[in-house]
């Protein structure tokens, strides 16, 4: 088993990847749960609202330079060490700088940027995440870069617990003194979660990391030369994914202030617009991403999988990675489409107790088969080092969704902003599909992709549809434990279907890497 797992680092490192995703959403389900009963729907999404800036700043000082980390780690691991520490050093003071500029003008943020005064105060809480992200962000670029998942993956289980633990330890003191239960308490919450996750992978490297010389050093540790030396190629590519993703995130983060406003034009109050708000992002697109766990443990693997293989030119490794990445996100998104049309509204209904969010998520369940092909194709992309073909392709994506939400939204509502996130999704995948055929002359088999998972889906929701509704449960377990076991049912149905008509797949074809 163990020699199985070291030939199959792809598979193994997203499987892992995969079950902590999963455990971690779980919590996450039941954590949201409880901030929708804690805080509500409009508090959600005043909490929503400080994510823009957030995500700004990863942008700026983690995502980029994580990815940099990653791919000159994969390509090059003797020079591992130094790479991660010109990375950190780079990373953590852009960090710094980020959260005092936060803090300093958070007032200003708040009402000019956002367009939400309620969010002053969690501004300068949220800065203090941004220095822990930087750290987490630069030592999981090594961990992925190396193949070695482990760490990055129950730092992902670390984060989540401890910003469970601190909301409900919070929450509880704060009804014990007869406060009520804030925002302010979810911010701490992330904060919490973000510095534990910090700090666990801190450690881990700082204990069990490579402790193999890297280049010239003193005991062990890269000589200032050597980093410096590091820093020029990391920072060459980080710079221009850093531009990328900080264009993407700022037209992400108007996206999110527009939506509310955008709303109140459509006829809404603004307590009614942050409510619709709260519900969508924070109830409906949880639910719905909640199985890209699988792909995103996927994408993360692909990156620096593909970097290495391309490093060492084997094109038949470049080539399985799209096929195996392709075919499975194709599998899982033809699976919830069923799933989430099927169930949508009985687990809007049963888990927030919201009629409005079940609807959203019927509506979202055609996003999943693109959203899972747009997000493995693009991180191959990314490993063949076509970045810059990535963020175009995003870019045009994004400028799709604003239409829907500018133009759509006033005169829709919020069901605008849901067929903008299809059609953008729609777009982003066929435009990273064309590039890659132009890259990889490997042309996806339609039986495979759509027919056979589309029929295999049919035949489980048919043989379903033969058992009584609602099944009979035991005892007074409430009517949500049913739906589960219902979709148990039809996901087992189409695992057995989908193994009935399993074929190898034949990677020997005349495909070619340029």
């Amino acid at each position: 088993m163990h020699s199985y797992f070291k030939n199959h680092t792809l598979a193994a490192g997203a499987l892992l990847l995969t079950l902590t995703g999963i455990a971690s959403r779980i919590l996450g389900f039941f954590y949201r749960i409880f901030l929708s009963r804690t805080i509500g729907a409009e508090g959600l999404g005043v909490y929503q609202m400080v994510f823009p800036i957030y995500g700004i700043c990863f942008s700026i000082c983690a995502g980029s330079i994580q990815t940099a980390i990653s791919r000159f780690t994969a390509a090059d691991r003797d020079r591992a060490g130094r790479t991660l520490l010109a990375g950190f050093i780079i990373s953590f003071s852009l960090a710094l700088g980020l959260a005092a500029v936060i803090i300093r003008f958070s007032g200003f943020l708040a009402s000019q940027v956002l367009m939400e005064p309620r969010c002053a105060p969690l501004l300068p809480a949220m800065a203090l995440a941004i220095p822990c992200t930087s750290v987490h962000a630069c030592l999981c670029g090594w961990y992925y870069g190396k193949e070695k998942v482990q760490v990055p993956a129950l730092s992902q289980m670390v984060e989540q617990c401890i910003r469970i633990f601190t909301v409900f330890l919070i929450a509880r003191i704060w009804e014990e003194q007869g406060r009520p239960v804030t925002v302010l308490a979810a911010v701490a919450g992330l904060v919490a979660g973000e510095a534990g996750s910090a700090l666990f992978t801190l450690l881990s490297f700082l204990l069990f990391g490579n402790r193999k010389k890297d280049g010239p050093s003193v005991s062990g540790r890269p000589a200032p030369s050597s980093v410096l030396t590091a820093a020029a190629p990391l920072l060459a590519m980080a710079l221009p994914l850093m531009g990328n993703r900080l264009v993407m995130n700022l037209l992400q983060s108007l996206e999110a202030i527009l939506i509310p406003v955008r709303l109140e034009l459509s006829g809404l109050s603004r307590s009614q617009a942050l409510s619709v708000y709260g519900v969508l992002t924070g109830m409906a697109l949880p639910f719905v991403m909640f199985p890209s766990a699988i792909i995103n443990s996927l994408a993360v693997v692909l990156l620096p999988s593909v970097a290495r293989h391309q490093s060492l030119g084997n094109r038949s490794g470049i080539l399985k990675n799209i096929a195996l990445s392709f075919r499975y996100s194709a599998y899982m998104g033809v699976l919830c489409i069923g799933i989430f049309t099927s169930f949508g509204d009985s687990l809007g209904l049963q888990v927030f107790k919201s009629a409005e969010a079940g609807s959203f998520i019927s509506i979202l369940a055609w996003l999943c088969p693109f959203l899972y092909l747009s997000t493995t194709m693009g991180s191959v992309l990314n490993g063949l080092g076509k970045t810059s073909v990535t963020f175009l392709h995003n870019l045009v994506s994004l400028l799709v969704r604003l239409a829907f939400v500018f133009f759509g939204i006033p005169r829709a509502g919020i069901r605008a902003c849901l067929w903008g996130m299809l059609a953008g999704e729609l777009v982003l995948s066929l435009l990273h599909l064309y590039s890659l055929r132009r890259l990889v002359r490997y042309a996806p088999n339609a039986w495979a992709v759509i027919v056979k998972p589309s029929f295999c889906l049919a035949s489980a929701l048919g043989i379903f549809s033969l058992f009584p509704d609602p099944l009979p449960l035991p005892g007074s377990l409430p009517p949500f434990f049913g739906t589960v076991l219902q979709i148990g049912l039809v996901c087992t149905g189409y695992l057995l279907f989908l193994l009935l008509f399993h074929k190898r797949p034949d990677h020997s074809s005349n495909s070619t890497v340029t």
